[in-house]
């Protein structure tokens, strides 16, 4: 771990952006790590590694200093194929980043649809620029073989934290990858999760010299096995210097706190994508929208009613106007959440979730529910509201805090977090800024970080940018209609 001055680099980043201080010191350690740089004049000489982990918390900028490793290898003759693995929810995330960032040659393709199509997109990826693939966990470990004989130069595996367990398929999988790549970097919050021999796998996949290919020799080092049975690990007061200092001999370590020169709130937008057969629905609502509003009077309220039926579809769920029930039809946002929560409990950070509507508020609280995670929740139906803030502000274990937009984003401190979720937005500028307050006040000591979950190709895009621009967007609507075009469509 390093956030010394002398592990700025010489050499200059290839994205198209102004690197922030800690970005630029991630890039120089890895690069010199990775021999692309010399030694620094001054402090200690880096570790070469063919392996480092970026252990920088969500917010700080992992993926764009993962792309600038990327270009400075490819621009040295270094590689020509980069395999990124990632969560599901999280592929799209890498292609928008690349667009946006990469100042270098490439050409990248998100590995999706069934195993053959998968394939097909693989096999052709043989170009003269730089070829960047990217798949989720599951795939890349079905895909083995394919993705070894494919022989990428350098393996990046995002919220590395997937892989903290040493035996599963998936694991296994990253680990035999990791060792056929000349290159490889492990990006997650923090390698500790809920305990420390979860460093063991992700070391394991990012350099296995550091701490051996032996889980169980790991472990007999590092750890006393206590408790009923001898099945619970407690890292020695002994070895906990040494297991520290190994672990950071090849990890960059970056936390909100100590990146003095982040802005004070960063906006990442998530776009995710509905299932096909949700996306069919979501068409066919969109068709009907526009010809309803062909038979009446084109008006503000008759738009957004249209829009709203829209914006609870893009949440999961459609409303059933003969037996008043509501239907789930999608959990695409539910799965892109879920990623976010893994990220939060890896890095022990709290999370605040805002949402429009009741259904999607209750599945919210049931997926915390399945995984044992305590939470606070305001919604128009909650009345003891100070009792929920004062659990999520003062009790540790309380790790999020559920609101509904129209009846929590008033008169409420939520700054136990930096990090607030909008699962949907509503449509009123004035919740939007008062809801963001809610983190973003005094009291608060860290950078806010704004995640935006967007269904692509959806309404949700129109809505967020009108509240972005300080737009009216049933004004927009209108006009969009008027001017002969559907105002549903993306």
């Amino acid at each position: 771990m390093t956030t010394h001055e002398e592990s700025r680099p010489a050499l200059p980043m290839p994205v198209k952006a102004t690197p922030y201080r800690h970005q630029q010191e991630a890039f120089g350690f890895v690069c010199r790590s990775f021999g692309l740089l010399p030694e620094p004049e001054a402090g200690p000489p880096a570790t070469k590694s063919s392996g480092c982990a970026l252990l920088m918390e969500m917010g700080t900028g992992k993926t764009i200093t993962s792309i600038a490793i990327t270009g400075a290898l490819a621009k040295a003759g270094r590689i020509g194929r980069v395999l990124i693995v990632a969560p599901l929810s999280i592929l799209g995330v890498w292609e928008a980043e690349f667009a946006r960032f990469a100042d270098f040659p490439y050409f990248l393709a998100v590995l999706s649809g069934t195993g053959a199509k998968k394939l097909d997109t693989l096999r052709h990826m043989t170009g003269a620029a730089l070829q960047v693939a990217v798949v989720n966990y599951e795939s890349a470990w079905r895909m083995e073989k394919d993705l070894l004989a494919w022989r990428p130069g350098l393996i990046i595996a995002d919220e590395g934290h997937k892989i903290k367990t040493h035996n599963i398929a998936t694991s296994k999988a990253m680990h035999r990858l990791g060792r056929a790549a000349s290159y490889r970097l492990l990006l997650t919050g923090t390698v500790i999760t809920n305990k420390a021999i979860d460093v063991f796998s992700q070391y394991k996949f990012t350099n296995p010299a550091i701490f051996g290919q032996s889980f169980y020799a790991f472990r007999s080092r590092y750890f006393d096995m206590v408790g009923y049975g001898n099945h619970t690990p407690v890292l020695k007061k002994s070895m906990e210097a040494e297991l520290v200092e190994k672990m950071h001999a090849i990890a960059y370590r970056a936390t909100k706190a100590e990146c003095l020169d982040l802005p004070e709130t960063t906006d990442i937008l998530r776009q995710v994508d509905l299932e096909p057969a949700a996306l069919r629905i979501y068409k066919g609502l969109v068709k009907e929208s526009y010809a309803e509003l062909s038979g009446g009077e084109v008006t503000a309220p008759n738009i957004l009613t249209r829009l709203l039926r829209l914006s609870q579809l893009t949440g999961g769920f459609i409303g059933n106007d003969e037996t008043a029930s509501v239907e789930q039809v999608s959990a695409a946002k539910l799965s892109a959440l879920e990623d976010i929560l893994d990220g939060a409990v890896a890095e022990g950070k709290k999370l605040v979730i805002i949402a429009r509507f009741l259904p999607e508020i209750r599945a919210i609280c049931k997926l915390l529910e399945k995984r044992s995670l305590r939470y606070s929740c305001i919604t128009g139906e909650v009345k003891n509201r100070e009792e929920q803030v004062e659990q999520f502000q003062n009790e540790p274990e309380v790790m999020a805090f559920v609101g509904q937009i129209a009846t929590a984003g008033l008169g409420i401190t939520l700054t136990a977090a930096s990090t607030m979720v909008f699962y949907s937005l509503d449509y009123s500028m004035s919740n939007f800024e008062q809801t963001k307050a809610r983190i973003h006040r005094v009291g608060q000591r860290m950078p806010c970080t704004y995640l935006y979950l967007v269904a692509r190709g959806t309404v949700d895009e129109k809505v967020l940018l009108a509240l972005k621009n300080k737009a009216d967007l049933a004004k927009t609507l209108v006009d969009d209609y008027r001017s002969g075009k559907n105002p549903f469509a993306a």
